[in-house]
């Protein structure tokens, strides 16, 4: 006998079962609404003479035929951005034995004088740098050289290095990623650019956006590439290739030669150091992400504090965005007390259940204005340049640890009648086979 929909969700004994989760509507990416010229033209993914600048840019380094440095930024994103632009300039007939790759260590930002003088050793009259964000700097290096920065994160007009050229997607939504943005400046460049690159233009784009993206106008038509290589074998290569980065010992060099070396997807599934890598954060993952968390006075803000040698809070805050629901939830933070020394590394992400906001959630906002809230006024400034950096949906920093406790005191943990959420406690602590534990060991 079928049981009616009252009664499908009580037990024998006439309790209930499960509660019905609230489902939250977000919108498809795709559907941001563009920016438009004067014309009513969509700008897209950035400003045409933009796009046009950094091609006469490619075209007059391989012109030139002298030393060439590629900067990439050490995720999918960042790492594909870097193999789309070296095939390019290789197909324009830029020799490879002139092109120098340069991935700064751990804790370390291309601003940061150590990564400016190891750029400079390298000589090079061409520098790209990719995916790194961008801020108002001295020049990328100390002597003759040319340089281009091509970006998606959030960044004011002047935030470049000196001299150097800023081809960004943040200002003409929907956003690209910085792979993507590469892509479409090289792909009419070369006839063969599409088919070698497409595979790591979805790659660096899942990387970032994630992989239920839909392929729908402003973005290209990717439907060949799917046929080709498939989504899970293109999904499946974004955590391979973002793995050694998140790892205590942070070998970005690993993911770098994997991905220099592949042709497709196909190559980097059976890679050893790839995979060892996978392993290993994703038995960090499962060590640090079942800590609870504490709640803003206001329930705004929900803060889990881990330590780990690993880049595992950005996963964690990621992962914990899509579970964790409330009405007046606005940010999820996870703060890594242990990944640089008298540093503190956090992650901050929207909650699903609140991305369909209006007006937008952002987090870059929220950021600074908890810190000018804070007792000392000159805290915004001790927290550094590396504060409220990112995306308005997705920030984060890396601040002195000090400084950090005072923005924490600013939202008042745990103070009685903050918003904790008894629902979701439960959810961590029960014994079941659907809990929070097992989501997260999926990682």
């Amino acid at each position: 006998m079928k049981r009616s929909a009252a009664t499908s969700s009580l037990g024998a004994k006439g309790g209930t079962l499960k509660k019905t989760r609230t489902k939250y509507e977000v919108p498809q990416y795709h559907t941001t609404p563009p920016r438009r010229d004067n014309e009513g033209n969509i700008v897209w993914p950035a400003p045409e003479e933009r796009l046009e600048a950094a091609r006469c840019f490619i075209r007059e380094c391989v012109s030139a035929g002298q030393r060439t440095l590629i900067v990439p930024d050490k995720d999918a994103d960042g790492l594909t951005s870097g193999a789309i632009l070296e095939r390019t300039l290789m197909l324009l007939g830029l020799n490879r034995d002139l092109i120098s790759v340069y991935l700064p260590r751990k804790g370390l930002n291309i601003h940061d004088e150590e990564a400016r003088t190891a750029m400079a050793e390298l000589d090079p009259r061409f520098i790209f740098v990719l995916d790194q964000g961008s801020r108002s700097s001295p020049p990328l290096i100390n002597g003759p050289h040319r340089g281009i920065v091509i970006d998606h994160h959030h960044a004011l007009e002047d935030d470049h290095p000196r001299d150097a050229l800023h081809v960004t997607a943040c200002e003409c939504p929907p956003v690209a990623t910085t792979s993507l943005l590469t892509y479409l400046i090289c792909r009419d460049l070369h006839e063969d650019v599409e088919e070698k690159c497409d595979w790591l233009c979805v790659m660096g784009t899942h990387g970032d956006l994630g992989n239920t993206l839909a392929w729908e106008p402003p973005f290209p038509d990717m439907r060949a590439t799917f046929k080709r290589y498939t989504k899970k074998a293109l999904n499946d290569t974004v955590s391979l290739i973002n793995a050694p980065r998140r790892t205590a010992s942070y070998n970005v060099p690993t993911a770098w030669q994997a991905l220099r070396a592949a042709d497709s997807p196909k190559d980097l599934l059976n890679d050893r150091g790839l995979l060892a890598a996978r392993a290993e954060v994703n038995a960090e993952v499962e060590r640090c992400a079942h800590k609870a968390p504490k709640f803003s006075a206001d329930g705004r803000i929900a803060v889990f504090r881990i330590s780990s040698a690993a880049q595992v809070h950005p996963v964690i805050a990621t992962r914990w965005a899509g579970h964790l629901s409330s009405s007046k939830l606005e940010v999820v933070l996870v703060a890594n007390e242990g990944y640089l020394p008298g540093k503190v590394n956090f992650s901050c992400r929207i909650p699903r259940c609140a991305r369909s906001r209006d007006p937008p959630i952002n987090i870059i906002g929220i950021l600074c204005e908890l810190a000018d809230k804070a007792a000392d006024p000159a805290l915004r400034q001790r927290l550094g340049d590396s504060f409220a950096r990112g995306h308005k949906e997705a920030s984060g920093g890396i601040v002195p640890a000090e400084a950090f406790e005072e923005l924490m005191e600013v939202l008042e943990l745990g103070r009685r009648g903050a918003e904790t959420s008894p629902k979701k406690a439960q959810t961590v602590t029960v014994a079941q086979g659907n809990t929070i534990l097992n989501y997260f060991g999926k990682c």
